[in-house]
């Protein structure tokens, strides 16, 4: 579904990505690991065209999307979910879930998913009329998620979905995750807690300093001495 091949992203003179190759399959949950300032948040960004790489090239079923806009290359199936959910807060749930079907015309299909976001997160539905602003951490990241469905993506960028929430309430969103994946959608998850997401993910890649250092099957890097040691905390 998607294949990156030797991009070079960067933010004014600094280079943020070096080189960094992956590919994503439809249907599966890949996680990117790494530590604070490896470029996970970067490499998201260059995918959906907010900060694109200035070398390399991006594919996405079979089409070149590394020069396109971030607009066209929702439209085209791409949908990422920013680090710290960033909700509009002086707008209504409903009204936030809404925006993320902006450049839709199918009005009856808005409408279906805007149902399916409801069965995935039952608090929304109880919270539609109230201001984004006024919702917790985990009914916003739960809002922020909805909203990336209702562009309906085949491919979904998370960005650190577990940030800052509780242990429950994290649960809660993987299992989410897991059923966004069955239902069709395939994923590409950024996330701090890398043992929750090497537990749910098909495959993975470590990421340090702009480069990719471990790839393959997330059950093998759960099992991997240096994940285990660098980003586990297990000996």
């Amino acid at each position: 579904m998607l294949e990156v091949r030797d991009i070079h992203t960067f933010y004014g003179n600094i280079q943020a990505l070096r080189g960094l190759s992956l590919r994503i399959e439809a249907g599966e949950i890949v996680t990117l690991i790494g530590a604070n300032g490896a470029g996970k948040t970067t490499t998201l960004m260059s995918i959906s065209g907010v900060t694109p790489p200035k070398q390399g090239s991006i594919t996405f079923l079979g089409q070149e999307v590394s020069r396109l806009s971030t607009e066209r290359i929702v439209s085209l199936g791409i949908t990422q979910v920013p680090e710290g959910r960033m909700i509009f807060p002086r707008l209504t749930v409903k009204e936030n879930l809404l925006m993320g079907g902006y450049l839709r015309r199918d009005k009856a299909g808005v409408r279906a998913d805007e149902e399916r976001v409801y069965e995935l997160f039952p608090v929304l539905r109880e919270r539609r009329a109230q201001m984004g602003g006024t919702l917790s951490g985990g009914e916003q990241q739960m809002l922020a998620i909805g909203r990336a469905l209702l562009a309906r993506p085949k491919l979904l960028l998370l960005d650190e979905p577990s940030l800052g929430l509780a242990p429950l309430v994290v649960e809660n969103i993987f299992e989410i995750i897991q059923q966004i994946n069955a239902d069709g959608v395939t994923v590409l998850l950024v996330e701090q807690n890398a043992q929750m997401a090497l537990q749910i993910a098909h495959r993975g890649y470590v990421l340090e300093t702009g480069r990719l250092t471990l790839e393959g099957p997330a059950k093998d890097l759960l099992n991997d001495p240096k994940v285990r040691s660098a980003y586990l905390g297990l000996d």
